[in-house]
This record gives C-alpha cells, structure tokens and sequence, in this order.
C-alpha cells in the first residue's frame, strides 16, 4: 500500500486525558481531516477505542494507524509522535476480515453487526446457559453447558478467546476458533478450530429459563434464541503497524509469553 508523500491524515482521539493532549500537538504539527477526506487514519487511544473507530471508520476503506494512549494497545503501536510521516511510509499493512452476527432473540427481533475481535455468548443470570453447536447447518454438539461460547478471529485470538484458554491464531491463518467459556458438559470439550468460511450457529436452549446475551466487540443484545456467526465477504480493513512490532510478530510473542 503507497501513501502519498504528504498524506491527509484524519487524527482521532479517545477521551482520554493523553489523548486530547496527543491530538491537540499531533493536530498542530500536522494538521487535520475529517476522515471521509483522509489518506489514513491515525487512532490515538487504546484498543477499544481502536475498534470504536474500526467500526465507524471502517466502511470508508482508509488505513488506519493506532499509537497507544490507553490501558491495553495490541492493536495500537507505541506512542512517538516525532517522524511520523516516515513511520507511516515504513509501516506494514494487516488486512482483517470481520465476523458477521445475526442475532435473533427471543421476541423475534433480528440484530446484525460486526466484531472485529469476537462474537461471544454469555449467561445473563445464576442459570448456566445451554447452547447447541452448528456448523454449516450441521448439529455437532447437542448440547454445551456453560458460562457462554466465543467464536474469535485471529486478530482477536489473543484477547477474550486466549483468556477462555481458547488457541492463538496466526494471522492469514484462514481460521477461527470457537471456544467455550468454563464449560461444565461435556468436561473435555476445548473448543475448535474452523475454516473461515464455516458458518456457526449457536442456538440457545431453553432460554427463558436460562437468558443468553450476544456481544459483537461491544455491541451487545439481550435474552438471544440463536446467533449465527460467519466470516464477512465483504468488509475488510487495513491496520498499519511498525516493521519491528507488526501485528504478525506480536501474535507469534503471545504465545512463548512466560
């Protein structure tokens, strides 16, 4: 990807406190866009804030940048305002894929969006939740007991599914991993790994009695009957990162962590 030499840079900011004060002396020495003008787009915050922009921006198909000025940054690179233009030159590009939520709860309503990290179901009382596993159309497991389930891609392998003891997935790996969350039956169940283009669907059983909630990053819905997750065909965006901490680099570290 070639960035003109003198991009158009849309600067955004959580609202963090060091991250007004980075976008008032980013803006001043660099000026700024709106983003639907920009070459790229430079995110300065932490990782939530990372994919608030990833889904509003996304659409627009603008590469985007992050430095970190927040609590967690692996999607973001380290804050050195100074040469930037050079290290936006430098930087390498990570193509992402979402995964699609169609969400139907029990009402009968119909609620789609995007994650970028996960899609993950999760119990919204004492009740543990009972789920069913499609795949493809196909029932491979009748029924999970559990805290919830998660289908993760691989950029956000390392994050919710890597907590839930789920895998680390290489990206470009054309994979994602559907993982369970404290699962109570079958004990010795750890998930699985599927192709990208599986479609997923986790059907809730009696969920009256035991409500489930769906969670797209951040977007959640309340007492779902069944979530369908599938890998988006259309949508893509690009992160860039620093050479020496692409994003490929720093999945490969999350797992010799010690």
């Amino acid at each position: 990807m070639t960035l003109p030499a003198q991009p158009r840079i849309a600067f955004l900011a959580s609202p963090a406190p060091e991250a007004q004060a980075a976008l008032a002396k980013l803006t001043a020495a660099h000026g700024s866009v709106a983003p639907g003008e920009a070459d790229v787009i430079c995110a300065l915050g932490g990782d939530g804030f990372m994919l608030q922009t990833l889904h509003r921006h996304g659409p627009l198909g603008i590469p985007v940048f992050g430095m970190k000025l927040g609590t967690v940054g692996f999607l973001m690179n380290q804050h050195r305002p100074e040469s930037l233009i050079e290290r936006l030159h430098a930087a390498e590009a990570a193509v992402l894929r979402p995964l699609e939520m169609v969400a139907t709860t029990e009402s009968g309503a119909t609620v789609t969006s995007l994650a970028y990290n996960e899609v993950s179901l999760l119990r919204q009382t004492r009740q543990a939740a009972h789920l069913r596993v499609h795949l493809n159309g196909q029932v491979r497991l009748d029924e999970l007991v559990c805290d919830g389930a998660l289908v993760a891609t691989p950029a956000g392998s390392t994050a919710y599914n890597f907590s839930a003891h789920g895998p680390i997935l290489p990206l470009g790996s054309q994979v994602v991993a559907l993982t369970p969350i404290a699962a109570f039956r079958p004990r010795r169940w750890r998930g699985a790994i599927l192709r990208a283009d599986t479609v997923v669907k986790l059907e809730v059983l009696d969920g009256y009695k035991r409500p489930v909630s769906a969670t797209a990053d951040s977007h959640e819905v309340r007492d779902v009957a069944e979530v369908t997750v599938r890998e988006s065909k259309e949508r893509t965006v690009t992160l860039l990162f620093d050479r020496e901490h692409n994003l490929e680099e720093r999945i490969l570290n999350e797992q010799f962590l010690t």
